[in-house]
């Protein structure tokens, strides 16, 4: 099964939830801000529409990052402790906040995007482990080459982490889970428009995993509008 959603609210919630049936929150990575602004998203949307929640930074960005300038407030602990995919208590807080966030609009799927510096180190496997212990499927997107070793993929696999890729530049990594997770950040970069036969090459990529649950999410510019061209040529095909 494919499905298709985008990335963010890009657009009015009316379009989104007449048209499409996923989304991935993304202000729950930058401002978690209040858990009653979940719920009612989760109210608003129709009851087969469905969110997947982008972990707040907290877990994996240092504190450095740019990423951070749109966070508002306080933190709590040491902000230095936060990021790296650390295991710390500055760390599990930012985890307890994004699984909140995840029951808050009934997501079954974490998403979580690392920095691109951030190199694969054996501590992380004790994270991650902390992590599946709520019972979520966490959908690993590492952007560092280091993550792309076979080893690597392998402990990955072993934890049955998802591991997310834009397939236009990594390709689609299979780790034998039931999910296969894409995220597509523009061919080139942000303000990119996918054309049809970019989009066409995409959908014979995917069609070897169609006994699979396919997710694919827009994050370019144009996410709306790209994601609307490809419903309608899987539709076609």
């Amino acid at each position: 099964m494919i499905k298709i959603g985008i990335c963010g609210f890009s657009t009015s919630k009316r379009k989104i939830y007449s048209k499409l049936k996923l989304l991935e929150i993304q202000k729950s990575f930058y401002q978690p801000g209040q858990i009653e602004t979940y719920i009612r998203w989760r109210n608003e949307a129709p009851k087969d529409f469905e969110f997947t929640v982008k972990a707040w930074q907290g877990l994996t960005h240092d504190i450095k990052s740019p990423t951070w300038r749109r966070f508002k407030g306080s933190l709590y602990g040491e902000p230095s402790n936060y990021g790296g995919l650390r295991l710390n208590n500055e760390t599990r807080y930012a985890i307890k906040k994004s699984i909140e966030i995840c029951r808050a609009v009934g997501s079954s799927k974490l998403v979580i995007q690392l920095p691109p510096k951030l190199e694969w180190r054996e501590y992380m496997i004790d994270t991650l482990k902390y992590i599946s212990q709520y019972g979520y499927t966490i959908c690993l997107e590492p952007r560092n080459k280091s993550w792309f070793t076979g080893n690597v993929q392998e402990i990955l696999r072993r934890l049955e982490i998802v591991f997310v890729t834009d397939p236009f530049k990594d390709g689609i990594i299979d780790l034998n889970n039931d999910l296969i997770y894409l995220r597509l950040h523009g061919i080139g970069g942000y303000r990119y428009r996918y054309t049809e036969n970019d989009l066409k090459r995409l959908i014979q990529m995917v069609n070897k995993y169609i006994d699979r649950d396919i997710y694919i999410l827009f994050n370019n510019v144009y996410m709306y509008e790209d994601a609307l061209t490809l419903l309608n040529l899987v539709r076609e095909a």
